[in-house]
C-alpha cells in the first residue's frame, strides 16, 4: 500500500471519527493537527484508532494514540506497522 493510499484511506477514516466537522477535512494535510485542525474529541480519537487497527491490521502496541500529533504521525505508524 502507497503512502498515498494510506493517506486517503485515513482521511475517510478521520470523517467517520469526526462527522459534526466534515468541512475541516476539504484541505486535510499531513501537517494537519488531529486535534486542533480537525477537531478530533477524545472519543473521536478512541474511534479513529480502533478503525485504523481493524482498516490496517495493525495494533498500537508501542506506543499510545495520543503520542500522535498529527497526520503524518498517524501515516508513519501505520507505514512502519503493515504486515
Amino acid at each position: 500500500m502507497t503512502r498515498l493510499e494510506i493517506f486517503n484511506k485515513l482521511k475517510e477514516l478521520i470523517k467517520l471519527a469526526n462527522s459534526s466537522n466534515g468541512s475541516l477535512l476539504e484541505d486535510v494535510s499531513e501537517e494537519s493537527d488531529l486535534r486542533s485542525d480537525l477537531g478530533l474529541t477524545s472519543i473521536g480519537v478512541l474511534y479513529l484508532a480502533i478503525s485504523i487497527e481493524q482498516t490496517f491490521n495493525i495494533e498500537f502496541q508501542d506506543s499510545s494514540f495520543d503520542d500522535f500529533t498529527n497526520v503524518k504521525d498517524v501515516i508513519d505508524y501505520i507505514e512502519r506497522n503493515l504486515k
